[in-house]
């Protein structure tokens, strides 16, 4: 894919409008991104030119991005940039130029913040499919005597030939 990846640091210019669509949920705010310069007459920073973006954001994160961002809050773009060109009635020409954002933060280098981690979903798993038998029924215990089932001496956990109790896996 030939696209082009852009990242901006600026400020949230606009409240993050938040829908829920067909696709899921989509989520819009404008960033400002304003370069600085060294001026050498005045001996200090100034301001240059400001660019506007449009940012795009789909499905998780446009929900968190709309329960996160403020206006002027500094945040950290990164995604595809697309610039569009539309002609109106009796107007000149008009274009904008978009971000359909991959992930969007708060820049640290200004400022901190708290990072909370949104809960999954709970996936339900489809009726019509049995379940397996060594997630309902409990593993046979091995006699305490050190034998095995069939009476033979016992040859260690079922691990070290390559099985897997329930018990043991770890599940996230």
């Amino acid at each position: 894919m030939n696209e082009t990846m852009v990242c901006v640091v600026g400020n949230v210019a606009t409240r993050p409008v938040y829908r829920e669509t067909v696709s899921g949920p989509s989520a819009r705010f404008r960033i400002a991104v304003t370069a600085r310069y060294w001026d050498r007459e005045k001996n200090s920073w100034a301001d240059g030119h400001t660019n506007f973006f449009t940012v795009w954001a789909n499905r998780q994160l446009a929900t968190n991005a709309a329960a996160s961002l403020s206006v002027g809050e500094p945040v950290i773009v990164q995604g595809r940039l697309k610039v569009r060109t539309e002609t109106r009635e009796g107007q000149p020409d008009w274009m904008s130029a978009d971000i359909d954002a991959v992930t969007v933060g708060h820049d640290l280098a200004r400022g901190t913040t708290a990072f909370r981690r949104t809960p999954r979903p709970e996936l339900t798993p489809p009726s019509d499919r049995a379940e397996p038998a060594w997630e309902t029924d409990p593993a046979p215990s091995p006699p305490a005597d050190g034998t095995a089932a069939d009476g033979a001496p016992d040859a260690g956990s079922g691990e070290a030939a390559g099985e897997l109790r329930p018990e043991a896996a770890m599940v996230t």
